[in-house]
């Protein structure tokens, strides 16, 4: 089995060919390809971690479409004083699918 630590959107994901991975926004559109920057990878008993080696290797995905995460509601309170904030906020995020690791 082939898989990949990458980095995407200032997270790490373990990903293998094949997986659909949500991650932070990403430019482009639907259909587009990306190239994610590989971290590790592992192939069968084989482990490549080293920064020369895994300059070689390419992780490509293709973008399925753009979705916003669930709501998130933040709030502040201060007692006795009157003070109370109320903010919302959704993530943006791309659904990719891996489509190579090479």
């Amino acid at each position: 089995m082939v898989y990949a630590i990458v980095r995407a959107g200032g997270r790490q994901e373990k990903v293998s060919v094949g997986d659909f991975v949500t991650l932070n926004r990403v430019a482009g559109g639907a259909g587009s390809t990306i190239e994610l920057p590989a971290l590790l990878v592992v192939d069968g008993d084989k482990v490549t971690s080293a920064a020369a080696d895994l300059a070689k290797v390419t992780v490509t995905a293709e973008i399925l479409n753009d979705l916003r995460g669930p709501k998130i509601v933040i709030q502040k309170f201060k007692n006795k004083t009157g003070y109370k904030k109320r903010q919302g906020h959704r993530q943006e995020l791309t659904k990719v699918k891996i489509t190579g690791i090479k």
